[in-house]
């Protein structure tokens, strides 16, 4: 029973578990925490690639408005993406020029 191909079976599972099954685990549940932050006024991406705000939030589906005055009815799970508001950039007080450093004569 305490064979070096048994020993080698376990330790290439533990590999695979460790470099496939755990990532897409974790995945996975980062994607289902993004398909319930949606509520409405997010700005969402859908997997079709269309951008839009949500109006409107149900059990399986949300309202997204894709224009103004059209509204589509988009199912939870083909949302792609939440997208986060974009923070604005701190500009430093730079001048324009720099000084002109004096004539030695």
């Amino acid at each position: 029973m305490n064979s070096p191909g048994f020993l080698i079976l376990i330790v290439a599972f533990g590999f695979l578990w460790f470099v496939l099954i755990r990532p897409q685990k974790r995945r996975q549940l980062e994607a289902a925490r993004t398909l319930n932050a949606v509520e409405v006024g997010s700005e969402v991406l859908t997997a079709g690639g269309i951008y839009g705000e949500v109006t409107e939030v149900h059990d399986d589906d949300v309202i997204v408005r894709i224009a103004p005055q059209i509204e589509v009815r988009v199912a939870r799970k083909a949302i792609g993406a939440v997208i986060r508001p974009a923070e604005p950039e701190v500009e430093a007080d730079e001048p324009d020029e720099a000084p002109k450093p004096e004539n030695e004569s």
